[in-house]
């Protein structure tokens, strides 16, 4: 998929299939000349081993993007444009049509990989080492007449705010990664056209542990 659809290199070592909090993922980032660069990165902007003391664990695997400029965990990499594309072939939403969570799978209607927008850090580790960690964008998904079925429907008397990740198109993908303006940035995120898109029902599949627990943390 990275070669074929992204013309870039793998990684050398292995990921898991499904990302899920802390676990370590490829990810596409601006590289040396403003070329395409994949480094594993840690789903979730600061792992939990990063928690600054006192303060539990909170998840920061997505970022709105109406406040992803004031948000401590996200804002000073936001403005500083540390933009990346998270590859994928597909992702899962719960679906409350029913009146319970169904667990659905999101992809192109083509069914071909594709990538959806994010922004990186990095952190520096007890023994000295550089990690890096990530988290994905959303925007508000209201109208959008495929995504507004996912996730739970808003309690009596509060707004509705359907939430959606941002897959950008293939032929922004350079322009994307080598956007540094950050009201720039923002005009790339867009709903995508909901006939390109294919969502059915999945099963659900409990989180596995990495195969070897990586000192960055968990992801796909």
């Amino acid at each position: 998929m990275l070669v074929d659809r992204f013309h870039v290199t793998p990684p050398e070592r292995e990921w898991e299939g499904e990302a899920y909090q802390d676990y370590l993922t490829p990810i596409i980032r601006r590289g040396p000349g403003g070329g395409r660069q994949v480094v594993l990165a840690s789903f979730g902007m600061v792992p939990k081993r990063h928690t600054p003391q006192g303060f539990k664990p909170f998840a920061t695997m997505n970022a709105r993007t109406e406040t992803i400029g004031q948000k401590p965990s996200f804002a000073r990499f936001w403005h500083a444009g540390q933009l990346c594309l998270i590859p994928m072939s597909a992702f899962f939403e719960p679906n409350w049509e029913t009146g319970k969570a169904v667990r659905w799978r999101i992809g192109l209607a083509d069914d071909e990989p594709f990538a959806v927008a994010g922004i990186w850090r990095s952190w520096r580790e007890h023994d000295g080492s550089e990690s890096l960690a990530f988290t994905a964008l959303t925007i508000n998904v209201d109208d959008h007449p495929l995504m507004n079925r996912f996730h739970k429907p808003p309690a009596p008397g509060e707004p509705p705010d359907k939430r959606g990740l941002v897959i950008i198109h293939p032929a922004d993908y350079d322009a994307w990664l080598n956007c540094h303006n950050p009201e720039l940035a923002r005009t790339f995120l867009q709903p995508y056209p909901a006939e390109l898109m294919h969502a059915e029902p999945a099963p659900a599949v409990r989180p596995q542990q990495p195969k070897q627990a990586p000192e960055q943390g968990s992801l796909f």
